[in-house]
């Protein structure tokens, strides 16, 4: 598959994934415009991809305004892209990353940008493997596992996070059967997960949100395997609304609950769950479904994008350089990042 967002021939081209599962569309973008456009609109989201996406957005800013002639105009078309979307860290990063080089011209500022690119996606195999072993470590296997929103190679440019280590359970013949959940209100599950799934022939089944507790209360999932956008210092999870749902459901069932994220989204700089902005998106995505109505004209929502799990409902923490036990009273504090490890590629 494609990378979902890579740089090419002077321009940003990343899969529209508002498109899928119908059409495959790849947009090429030279405007700083167009990408924060992209960005908010979810044509490009995940953690990791909107970390590149900001770097990216960096490189776009510089070349159309010099830092050095026109820096008030940079610094505010670099801001647009830093606030595009509030409470994924990866893409404030990816943005300031990218910053830190911009003394050194566009070429460094570029230079800096597929750096990151390149180093989230040895992160996306490296935590594969981690998670992989961590998950026949926890239950063994074969295992059916559950997730929720799209954590595979659209949201992290190439395999992914919490999908990634599914497809590697996958390779290594250890999978049953993956779970995803359509993910209300944009069915990034339903759309973007079974579209992946399918593509590398692993055996899946869609359910509703709302069915994700009961299996998981019927004994019929051995593991939940889910992303996150944000993993603060006292290890709260921000992720897809929803997720917190699946975690009071799995400690209810007993069943290990596993979050698979880059090093480059845990944030130590934000204390606890308290501290992070939860993006609100409007009512449109609640009383329609891809632009038919659902409900009357006029109804009121409440559309959080995301949610926050606590550290106590969290089994294990997976980056792609350590495996933190909270299970085991292990904190992010405690346990020293790794070597990286990357698995044979299928």
């Amino acid at each position: 598959m494609q990378r979902t967002i890579d740089w090419a021939d002077g321009a940003v081209e990343l899969i529209d994934q508002t498109e899928l599962p119908e059409r495959e569309v790849v947009l090429r973008i030279t405007d700083v415009a167009v990408l924060v456009d992209a960005i908010r609109r979810l044509a490009v989201r995940g953690a990791p991809a909107l970390g590149v996406a900001g770097a990216f957005g960096v490189v776009l800013a510089a070349r159309a305004h010099d830092p050095a002639d026109d820096p008030d105009r940079f610094a505010a078309a670099v801001a647009s892209v830093r606030e595009a979307r509030p409470t994924a860290v990866n893409l404030a990063r990816g943005v300031e990353l990218a910053l830190g080089r911009v003394d050194g011209g566009v070429d460094a500022v570029l230079r800096a940008a597929l750096d990151l690119r390149d180093d989230e996606v040895a992160a996306s195999w490296s935590l594969s493997a981690y998670g992989a072993d961590l998950v026949r470590e926890l239950v063994g296997g074969p295992v059916r596992t559950m997730t929720i929103c799209n954590t595979g190679a659209l949201a992290a440019v190439e395999r992914g996070t919490a999908l990634g280590v599914i497809e590697e359970l996958h390779a290594r013949g250890e999978l049953v059967e993956a779970l995803p959940l359509e993910t209300r209100p944009l069915l990034q599950g339903g759309r973007l997960t079974t579209w992946e799934l399918a593509r590398m022939g692993a055996p899946h089944r869609l359910l509703v949100d709302s069915a994700g507790p009961f299996l998981l209360s019927r004994g019929q999932v051995d593991v939940v395997l889910v992303g996150a956008d944000r993993i603060v210092r006292d290890g709260a999870v921000a992720n897809k609304v929803g997720t917190f749902s699946l975690a009071l459901a799995a400690r209810y069932a007993r069943v290990p609950f596993v979050v698979v994220a880059p090093e480059s989204t845990v944030d130590p700089a934000t204390a606890s769950a308290d501290d992070i902005t939860i993006e609100d998106r409007g009512p449109g995505e609640v009383v329609g479904v891809r632009g038919v109505a659902v409900a009357p004209p006029g109804t009121p929502a409440v559309n959080p994008a995301f949610d926050v799990t606590p550290a106590e409902l969290v089994t294990a923490v997976v980056t792609d350089r350590r495996v933190v036990r909270f299970d085991r009273g292990e904190t992010l504090g405690s346990v020293p990042l790794g070597q990286r490890r990357t698995p044979s590629r299928t």
